[in-house]
């Protein structure tokens, strides 16, 4: 009997340059579009939310009008929060060395569990300056940032960067500087799992009335966002400077996404035992 080996090919890298255009000493990457366009979609897609009460079982708490003051509050939360959380959950030694290398923001290092503590962070501040329900706009945010996500994996893809741990299957990449050995394209499961199929199931509940009860869609993203995350730092090649942790299998992505089941888990199981707006409002 004679036994199969593994496969010894991979499949090509797509040769996409990870800048887009370049004028001078200005240059316009794929992975600022992915947030530019991440940004963008979320915003014209909240107002059309905001804008159906139809969602909500009557008038929505926070109109159109208000949702365009909280988009830059918002995009400022996501992009100083981002770069701090890398700093100090994957970088801290190296910045500490060399501080000013924390605001070169174009030689890339952003976290998403730092963006999105920073655009939490935001919402509330620029919630309670306005008197707005937090939790409703938690739940607004959360139904389109698998949009951004979806975008910004794809980029991480194109960039070779944040590839995945060595593997025989036949839908694996060398990446250009991952070294000779094949690996999981790891970017595009999340860009699977934490984009598209989140998107999808958010918005299945929202149109079954899920925004009624404020919290639910912001517990259901945080719950799917941890469990997705953790499921791909299986197949995802940890940081060089952090390694593993914890005896070898645990990574820092496993780590700050374990809080999520619980706080996610938390805000839905909250939602259900509070009654819906519309009786709320009689």
């Amino acid at each position: 009997m004679f036994m199969l080996a593994p496969p010894l090919l991979a499949l090509p890298f797509p040769s996409i340059d990870p800048v887009l255009i370049e004028l001078g000493p200005f240059a316009i990457r794929w992975y600022a579009l992915a947030y530019i366009g991440g940004l963008l979609f979320g915003w014209w897609m909240a107002k059309r939310l905001c804008a159906r009460p139809a969602l909500w079982g009557g008038r929505s708490p926070i109109q159109p009008e208000e949702f365009d003051d909280a988009v830059v509050w918002i995009a400022v939360g996501v992009i100083l929060g981002g770069r701090i959380g890398y700093v100090l959950f994957y970088n801290l030694p190296f910045y500490t060395a060399n501080p000013w290398e924390a605001l070169t923001l174009w030689h890339g290092g952003m976290a998403f569990h730092g963006g999105f503590l920073g655009s939490i962070l935001a919402m509330y501040l620029f919630c309670r300056r306005r008197g707005l329900p937090f939790v409703s706009m938690l739940d607004i945010a959360a139904s389109v940032v698998p949009v951004g996500l979806f975008l910004g994996r794809l980029a991480n893809f194109v960039n070779g960067e944040l590839w995945g741990r060595p593997t025989d299957v036949a839908w694996a990449f060398v990446f250009p500087h991952g070294g000779p050995e094949p690996r999981h394209p790891s970017q595009l499961y999340e860009a699977g799992l934490e984009g598209l199929a989140i998107f999808i199931i958010l918005q299945i509940v929202i149109r079954a009335g899920a925004l009624a009860r404020p919290g639910t869609v912001a517990g259901m993203f945080v719950f799917l966002y941890g469990c997705a995350r953790i499921f791909v730092e299986f197949f995802r090649e940890p940081d060089a400077q952090l390694g593993y942790l914890l005896g070898g299998w645990l990574t820092m992505g496993m780590l700050l996404s374990l809080p999520m089941l619980a706080v996610g888990s938390w805000l839905v199981w909250r939602a259900r035992r509070r009654p819906a707006l519309a009786a709320s409002a009689t």
